[in-house]
């Protein structure tokens, strides 16, 4: 019996351990990600409290270079930037790499001025880790991967881009993410 109590104990910290997944509906698909709560628990927490305030709903994707990343989670279809809560500190020193697929968050040359705003690495961006605690060596904290999808980030990768409202590398036709849920565990 007392084996009993030990495994299902292991179990159950096992389950709690599991990270959250969040499913991203876009206009070109849908994209599940992992966030690595268990490595940025700060990243995870800010990102979560937008999605569960529906922040993110009908906001665009307002960046995309298709040899670097795809950004969103700030601005509207009319790229008007969205009022954000405090920013958050960075947690780049987490030793996550920002490898293609990984979502981070994006920032200001200021290393803790993160807010809403994320990425998605669409090719490996080693020069993005974390290096030293100067603001150029500090780095973009990763916190989350595309666990299924990575075929909806490639399609926005290549799409037509330009300028608009002083912003270069804008999609010329918008790539909306309609919302960002929580998705439950298996």
């Amino acid at each position: 019996m007392k084996y009993f109590f030990i495994l299902l104990t292991l179990f159950s910290l096992s389950v709690q351990a599991e990270n959250p997944l969040v499913e991203m509906q876009t206009s070109h698909g849908t994209v599940e990600i992992e966030l690595f709560e268990d490595k940025a628990p700060v990243s995870t927490k800010n990102f979560l409290q937008y999605v569960d305030e529906k922040f993110y709903d009908d906001t665009i994707f307002h960046r995309v270079i298709s040899t670097f990343m795809i950004q969103g989670g700030g601005f509207t279809e009319k790229m008007d930037q969205k009022k954000t809560r405090a920013n958050i500190k960075n947690e780049a020193t987490n030793g996550l790499k920002n490898e293609t697929g990984t979502l981070a968050m994006a920032r200001t040359p200021d290393p803790h001025s993160a807010s809403s705003q994320f990425f998605i690495n669409v090719v490996d961006n080693s020069f993005l880790d974390y290096r030293d605690t100067t603001d150029a060596g500090y780095g973009y904290a990763v916190f989350g991967k595309v666990r299924s999808g990575m075929h909806v980030v490639n399609r926005i990768k290549e799409v037509r881009t330009g300028n608009r409202a002083s912003h270069q590398n804008v999609p010329m036709d918008t790539v909306l993410i309609k919302s960002i849920r929580r998705k439950a565990k298996k």
